[in-house]
């Protein structure tokens, strides 16, 4: 299979600024109904989280699904009216609450009880972080995109050459802000929260990313020393086509387990495996689509303005 990246390079740029621009539109929608652009879990801002089930083996336990409302007034009669809440597969809850002692914990959990029905036990999960902990999370987790993307730039530009580093870093804009996007447009409407898990997956698409445009990068320079004669246009979409198949092999192995936690690896796993999903399709994207096609168009322009000068 042969394509000419080259060819159709402005309808590439177009679907790239579309993306990026219904993400950039869904976390501006977050930030003015939560004031952030993603919806932040309790590792970042603290609190206390109780996941409650109730126990359907016992007898009329469980006549019908459990209403919200009628949680959220027994929140609003324990003074914990700001917390949110999530029904959570007919028969559970999710409430996420400042931080509440265990005293408080047990009296709510006995009025939830009284109202709704008795909880399994054994399914009850609470957690508990503190407003601290949560924001040292945050700035580390910061901290630490910051030093990669950083550090990747130091690498390829002493690899190859400061344009290639500056056109591989809009590539993993355009996949760090494409993967927060879904996740913005998540939190605003089945209520996603980000974690922890979700900095890690940023990270992890950053060096997925990063790797695959470095193998494409490395075989547009052979190319281009090999062949001098060769419009950098044409050196791209050779240098592209021979590592297409290897970066579309790569992506397809390397999404099978991914889906394969996705559908399996329960709750805790799922989004994070979502994440690396979205943003692995946005890498190879980027890397064969965007980060190439640029340096194409940036170099030829600068061939231009010097056979002018």
């Amino acid at each position: 299979m042969k394509i000419s990246v080259i060819k159709y390079q402005k309808l590439w740029w177009a679907i790239s600024a579309m993306a990026i621009a219904l993400s950039l539109a869904a976390m501006f929608l977050s930030w003015q109904q939560i004031n952030a652009p993603l919806r932040p879990g309790l590792d970042f801002i603290g609190g206390t989280r109780l996941q409650l089930e109730l126990n359907c083996e016992l007898e009329n336990n469980c006549p019908q699904p459990i209403e919200l409302a009628t949680v959220r007034e027994i929140l609003t009669s324990q003074e914990l009216a700001d917390s949110s809440v999530q029904r959570v597969d007919n028969f559970g809850i999710s409430i996420r609450s400042k931080n509440i002692n265990v005293e408080q914990r047990s009296r709510l959990i006995s009025a939830l009880e009284e109202s709704i029905g008795t909880f399994d036990p054994q399914k009850t999960q609470i957690d508990t972080v503190g407003p601290t902990i949560g924001k040292e999370l945050f700035r580390s987790g910061t901290l630490a995109l910051i030093v990669s993307f950083l550090g990747i730039i130091a690498y390829v530009s002493i690899r190859f050459q400061l344009d290639y580093a500056i056109f591989a870093i809009i590539a993993l804009f355009h996949d760090v802000f494409i993967t927060a996007g879904v996740f913005a447009i998540l939190g605003l409407v089945i209520g996603l929260e980000v974690d922890s898990l979700f900095l890690v997956a940023l990270l992890t698409i950053i060096g997925f990313s990063v790797n695959d445009t470095v193998v494409i990068y490395d075989r547009i320079r052979e190319i281009a020393k090999d062949q001098p004669e060769l419009d950098i246009r044409e050196v791209v979409d050779l240098g592209v086509n021979q590592t297409l198949g290897r970066s579309i092999n790569t992506t397809i192995t390397t999404l099978l387990p991914l889906v394969t936690i996705y559908i399996f690896g329960g709750e805790t796993l799922k989004y994070f495996a979502l994440a690396l999903i979205i943003g692995f399709i946005c890498g190879s994207y980027s890397s064969i689509f965007i980060a190439s096609t640029l340096l194409a168009w940036w170099r030829n322009s600068r061939s231009n303005q010097l056979a002018v000068e």
